[in-house]
């Protein structure tokens, strides 16, 4: 039995944050209604093709849940709605625009009013108050805000993320504590409202620079694939063109770098390169010394020293290079899911699940299951039949 089974999740959801959030409670076996506009549904459904002519976002963070077609703004919709939350739900998700859940009557006061136990989870990009509360906001903008992009890419050009960073950080604290309310739940009885912001998730995951940074010192420098304060961490090339990923933690390493990689034992007792401030600060020379030293080597001999010498490294994979990973392969991490395009892979969500497998069932159509859900709730053939042609549904 998996642990959230019999955990019903109503979310009027879109994009990545909510999704990402509700995904990983069906991965506990919750069951997830996820309510979609009528003909449209989550706009990330149109983001592109790419996964069998799927949306690549959407394969992603949808599987495993249930597609229900409403359109909220007509009575009869809003009524299905309400039913559905209040016989059914155990925890309401949702990320519309600031002010929509509550104008259609989903807020925390207006459901735990009528269901004591209920949790609400909002999730927006800066907050349920404050100056910042109704500013749209989308990943990028948010990791611009954060202070992430300030720090990230090279000292010419700031970068975002290749990832949506700031939604997955919005998700992955909506997911917990989501999980947290149900704990606190079933000790007390008592449901609770959850105010997730973008902005907080993603600054709790910037504390590292902010700490440097404090009371107005140097912020972290953009350095590419660099570490911005250790030294030698990142990319160095090969003899051979290929490039290598290694990092340093400590001086036992470094003296073990200069002894084993290098072959310069002596270079560890430089006073410039003395502990790991001055190699930071003194970084374009030890650069010149590293690329000279691996210049007359292949990758392979590289890496070869460098496990040797049990410094960290890693190859710098593409995304092909990740699809046929051997460690992923060996530890069996590949699975498989339905689709409305057929069977896709797809990679077993972290962790062991030492007491049952995770749920790992298909990416729904839009609309796939609203008959079935409007069944369960009582309506008729006919009814339902009655409601699609008003367009309710």
């Amino acid at each position: 039995m998996r642990p959230l089974q019999g955990i019903t999740v109503v979310t009027l959801e879109h994009a990545i944050a909510a999704p990402f959030a509700t995904r990983q409670l069906a991965d506990l076996g919750a069951r997830i209604i996820k309510v979609e506009r009528p003909g449209v549904g989550d706009f990330a459904r149109g983001y592109d093709e790419r996964a069998r002519g799927l949306a690549s976002h959407f394969v992603w963070t949808n599987r495993s849940k249930e597609s229900l077609t409403l359109d909220v703004k007509h009575p009869e919709a809003q009524t299905i709605l309400e039913r559905l939350i209040l016989e059914q739900a155990d925890v309401v998700v949702q990320n519309l625009a600031p002010g929509a859940a509550a104008r259609l009557g989903l807020s925390y006061e207006a459901l735990s009013a009528r269901k004591p136990g209920i949790i609400v989870c909002d999730i927006s990009g800066y907050g349920a108050d404050g100056p910042y509360r109704d500013k749209k906001a989308y990943d990028l903008l948010i990791q611009s805000e954060a202070g992430f992009v300030s720090v990230t890419g090279t000292p010419e050009t700031p970068s975002k993320a290749g990832p949506s960073i700031a939604d997955i950080a919005a998700g992955m604290y909506a997911y917990t504590n989501i999980l947290a309310a149900l704990m606190h739940r079933q000790q007390t009885g008592q449901g609770q409202h959850i105010d997730i912001s973008m902005l907080e998730a993603l600054g709790e995951w910037m504390n590292y620079p902010l700490y440097y940074a404090m009371d107005g010192a140097t912020p972290p420098q953009r350095t590419g694939a660099s570490h911005a304060t250790i030294y030698p961490y990142g990319p160095f090339p090969a003899g051979d063109g290929k490039t290598v990923m290694l990092g340093l933690q400590n001086e036992r390493e470094w003296k073990a770098f200069c002894a084993h990689v290098l072959l310069q034992p002596t270079l560890a007792d430089d006073e410039r390169f003395a502990s790991n401030s001055k190699r930071s600060a003194h970084r374009e020379a030890l650069r010149a010394i590293i690329l000279d030293a691996f210049g007359k080597l292949t990758a392979t001999e590289v890496v070869e020293r460098l496990e040797q010498a049990q410094i960290a490294n890693a190859q710098v994979n593409t995304m092909a290079d990740v699809w046929a990973h051997p460690q992923l392969q060996a530890r069996g991490r590949w699975t498989e899911i339905d689709s409305p395009a057929g069977k896709l892979p797809a990679l077993l969500p972290p962790g062991s699940w030492q007491h049952g497998a995770p749920r790992m069932d298909s990416v729904p159509s839009l609309g796939q299951h609203t008959d079935a859900i409007l069944a369960e709730l009582g309506y008729s053939v006919d009814h339902i039949a009655g409601l699609r042609a008003a367009k309710a549904i």
